[in-house]
């Protein structure tokens, strides 16, 4: 039998104390004593945005099955199916909730009041916050403003092909921050001289529906709106708009695996770091009603020469000059 050693006043000795210290450390580093985080991703193509997201906390120390325990909820379907993938984040006991886009954020604000960090459109728009600087509530995050960024879209778009008069607008209306998104684009296309036509889709059936009436008979050209839905979907649409042989401008550098011409949006690895640094500040203690909104630091605008050349698009100097890659 192994003698238990006590010092003269009966308390541990060194090395049982050291024992129990050793203990003590392994049980914080126990799947129970985890950080313990979930994730509510509409969309399971934008993986790139769960890749981004862990190297994000690995470079903050957070290694999954280590230190932290990450669920994942990745699913399209309706708000109702969302905020069922948020309602089962909350029971299984996450203590910070990330939620990826609007229509993510809008299910898990809708759900609960435990902290959230988006990383979604504008905000204050979509009603997730009373402001940048003072969220407010129980959610914070970083912020792609696209109200601004889908004129900038069509400012490029103007460049590109500057005799186009009708811009076909594919814009999925269930997204929150569709309805701003889309009056800032009438008031400059408006100020252009052109006319939008807007097709809209909500879910794969109807983005079938929408690109079938892609064609120089609709439109002169296509602007695609900054939603994960239709970036689930980019191999149909980048196909449908190589089909119709029209200059197109897209939100996300991720749609060039499908082959498309030309697209201005948000550094993912600069924006889920800035989420991964919210994650962090939240589990040690931070309230998301006093942590301000950030703005994505970094854009990326990308041309693709190849699809040009096939297309025979010229693209405009002005625009290869401030692209930050350039596809040959």
């Amino acid at each position: 039998m192994k003698k238990i050693l006590t010092g003269p006043c009966g308390f541990l000795a060194p090395a049982l104390f050291s024992t129990a210290l050793f203990s003590s450390a392994a049980l914080a580093d126990s799947p129970s004593t985890m950080a313990r985080v979930g994730v509510l991703n509409p969309h399971t193509a934008s993986a790139s945005l769960e890749d981004a997201l862990r190297q994000g906390l690995s470079q903050l120390g957070y290694v999954e099955g280590k230190n932290i325990v990450i669920e994942w909820r990745r699913a399209a379907g309706t708000p109702e199916a969302m905020r069922a993938l948020a309602t089962d984040l909350v029971n299984s006991g996450v203590d910070v909730i990330v939620a990826m886009g609007s229509p993510a954020t809008r299910a898990a604000l809708d759900t609960t009041t435990k902290p959230i960090v988006f990383f979604a459109g504008d905000p204050v728009a979509s009603h997730f916050a009373m402001s940048l600087a003072k969220p407010g509530g129980n959610a914070t995050g970083v912020s792609v403003v696209y109200p601004e960024l889908i004129m900038k879209h069509l400012e490029f778009l103007h460049e590109l092909a500057p005799r186009a008069r009708r811009i076909i607008f594919l814009t999925n209306p269930s997204n929150p921050g569709a309805p701003p998104a889309q009056q800032k684009l009438e008031q400059a296309a408006a100020t252009l001289g052109v006319k939008i036509v807007t097709l809209t889709a909500s879910n794969a059936g109807e983005i079938e529906v929408a690109i079938r009436s892609i064609s120089r008979s609709v439109g002169d050209a296509v602007l695609v709106s900054g939603d994960l839905l239709l970036l689930a979907n980019r191999q149909k649409i980048a196909q449908a708009v190589r089909k119709a042989r029209l200059p197109a401008m897209f939100p996300f550098k991720q749609y060039h695996e499908a082959g498309v011409l030309i697209s201005y949006g948000p550094d993912y690895d600069a924006g889920m770091g800035q989420v991964a640094t919210y994650v962090d500040r939240i589990l040690k203690g931070a309230k998301p009603s006093e942590l301000p909104i950030e703005q994505v630091s970094k854009y990326e605008l990308v041309v693709d020469l190849r699809l040009a050349r096939e297309l025979g698009i010229e693209i405009p100097q002005s625009i290869l000059v401030r692209a930050d890659e350039v596809i040959k």
